[in-house]
């Protein structure tokens, strides 16, 4: 008898698909992603900021260089540069200098080339009761290079200020044609109060007026005349320091504008400070001891 195969159909079973594996929003993504996203707003907001200083750039001649210790910083430091010039054609440029910079050759400074020319330079003279070693030679070389000059003391908040004030006096003899003396106050006292302080930056600034006949100039950092010195010395003309990447232009309340520390002056080595005048030469001029 002949043997009849038989096959079973097995049901075919459905297999449901497996679910997609949901991406999990971690802290550490959620961080990369705004790192990211922060920096390109930081690229935009530079290239907005400085829309006029790219523009400037590719026209800008000058034997005026910038230095700065990285290269980020350098180009960072050059395009605010070029921007806020671009923004101040208007006003008045010039440096200031001290021993920091070593010894400068003024003859190789061409102070009227260029699309910025620098017209004025304040000299440290003096530091508390000491003597910037490079004072003497500075002064009587920048006169001969056509400066208008101007001579500031750096204030030591913990030494005697009818002392230094003395020691300003010894040392620097204005005249006509110079500009205003200048105090440079940027530090907190160690050894005694703001109200100590301020009592003694008021004897500092009543005996140089007394003596030169015209009442002295202001120089510190934003934040520190805000915080500090406002109140007390609202009368006086200022020259403040600020260096931040949004500030592109000066102030009305600022008669000079210390705006980099990273400039860069053929016959100087190393960085050097740039400064503007709030106005026009004429008025310059016109600031000048008569």
């Amino acid at each position: 008898m002949r043997a009849v195969a038989t096959t079973t159909h097995k049901k075919a079973v459905r297999r449901k698909p497996k679910p997609k594996a949901s991406k999990k929003v971690t802290p550490g993504k959620i961080l990369k992603y705004s790192f990211l996203l922060l920096v390109i707003s930081f690229i935009v907001a530079a290239g907005y900021q400085y829309r006029h200083g790219f523009l400037y750039y590719l026209g800008f001649k000058t034997n005026k260089r910038i230095e700065a210790i990285t290269k980020e910083e350098k180009k960072i430091a050059s395009l605010r540069l070029y921007e806020i010039v671009a923004r101040h054609k208007d006003k008045v440029f010039g440096i200031d200098v001290s021993h920091y910079q070593g010894k400068i050759n003024w003859d190789s400074i061409d102070r009227t080339k260029g699309e910025f020319p620098l017209d004025f330079v304040f000299i440290r003279s003096t530091a508390g009761i000491d003597d910037d070693t490079q004072f003497d030679r500075n002064w009587s070389e920048a006169k001969k290079g056509g400066f208008m000059r101007g001579a500031y003391h750096y204030y030591r908040p913990n030494e005697n200020s009818l002392k230094q004030a003395e020691n300003f006096i010894k040392t620097v003899k204005l005249g006509k044609g110079d500009l205003p003396p200048v105090l440079d106050i940027e530090k907190i006292p160690s050894e005694q109060s703001m109200d100590s302080l301020k009592s003694g930056l008021k004897r500092w600034l009543d005996k140089v007026e007394k003596h030169y006949g015209v009442k002295p100039i202001i120089y510190s950092g934003e934040s520190f005349y805000t915080d500090f010195l406002k109140q007390e010395f609202e009368g006086y003309n200022l020259w403040i320091a600020n260096y931040s990447f949004f500030e592109d232009e000066i102030r009305k309340e600022w008669l000079f504008w210390q705006f980099t520390d990273k400039g860069g002056i053929k016959g100087i080595d190393g960085s050097v400070d740039v400064n503007i005048y709030n106005g026009s030469l004429f008025e310059l001029e016109k600031l000048r001891i008569q």
